[in-house]
Formats: structure tokens, C-alpha cells, sequence
């Protein structure tokens, strides 16, 4: 019995891991899910399988940054976010791996590749308004220095991808 107590204080120390974990196991079956819906057969899956969660990844770090119940914010904004945000990304990353397929095409029809990368930035503008709106969302109940914190951020921009 007394080996148990180290574990419940642990558990004390991190009550944000379980709504965390919860959230990124959300996220991934809202990723998968839209993958399987959206997937018409012709994008192979390797393909798909680079999807990655680099916006949850990015949130995450903004989040990090801020104040406390300002984080918690951003957090549980972009849990009630997750599967929306995932879809598009999806959406994004499908369309541009068309015009990789267009590319690769034989034989080659330039038309097909015009009209695949037409779909690019559709997908791509929807994308950054979700996150935009999760942003906005969020910051309309954070304190001011919260907000501030959030203009300042700089992160490395590693991925352009994102918009952050």
C-alpha cells in the first residue's frame, strides 16, 4: 500500500497530463479520421503518413510561453479546435501532394498540374483562418499580458507551413 502514495503524489503534481494526453489522442483520431474520409485511393499512404501535428506542436510551445491561465487557454481552445484544425491541415497537405503527383506524372499534362496547384491556396488560406479564429478565440478571454506575450512571440520558424 505504501508503494502506491509516490505514484498518487506524482499525479498530484501534474493534473494538466491526463487533459493533455486526452487532447493529442483527440487530435490524432481527428487526423486519421479525416485522412480516411478525404483519401480517394490516389495519394498513397506514405504520402500521408508525413501529416504531422507541427500545429499542435507550435500551439503547444506558444502556450508555453504564456501566462498560466492564459495557456490553459490557448489549450483548451485548441481542444475544442482539434479536429477542425486537423481536417484542414489534411486538406492542405493532400492538396499540395497532388501537384507532387502532377509532377510526377507520365505522361506529364501541364493542365492537370495547373488545376492541382489552383487547389493549393484554397486549402492553404482555409488552414490559417482556422487557426487564426482558434487564436482570435483565445485571446479574446486572455489578461493583457497574456496578449502581449502572444504579439511578441517569435518562436523559430522552422515550418512555414503553420503561419506561426
Amino acid at each position: 500500500m505504501t508503494s502506491l502514495m509516490p505514484s498518487i503524489e506524482g499525479a498530484a503534481r501534474a493534473p494538466w497530463l491526463l487533459p493533455v494526453s486526452l487532447a493529442l489522442n483527440l487530435f490524432l483520431v481527428g487526423a486519421a479520421g479525416a485522412v480516411a474520409i478525404r483519401s480517394s485511393g490516389q495519394v498513397p499512404l506514405s504520402n500521408v503518413a508525413r501529416i504531422d501535428s507541427n500545429a499542435m506542436d507550435r500551439v503547444s510551445r506558444i502556450a508555453s510561453s504564456l501566462p498560466v491561465n492564459d495557456a490553459q487557454l490557448m489549450r483548451q481552445q485548441l481542444r475544442h479546435e482539434a479536429v477542425k484544425v486537423a481536417s484542414a491541415q489534411t486538406d492542405f497537405r493532400l492538396a499540395q501532394e497532388q501537384v507532387r503527383a502532377r509532377l510526377r506524372a507520365e505522361p506529364f499534362d501541364p493542365d492537370a498540374l495547373r488545376a492541382a496547384m489552383a487547389q493549393v491556396e484554397p486549402a492553404r488560406e482555409k488552414y490559417h483562418m482556422i487557426l487564426h479564429e482558434m487564436f482570435a478565440a483565445a485571446a479574446m478571454n486572455m489578461s493583457e499580458v497574456g496578449r502581449n506575450k502572444l504579439a511578441d512571440w517569435t518562436g523559430a520558424r522552422s515550418d512555414q507551413s503553420t503561419g506561426y
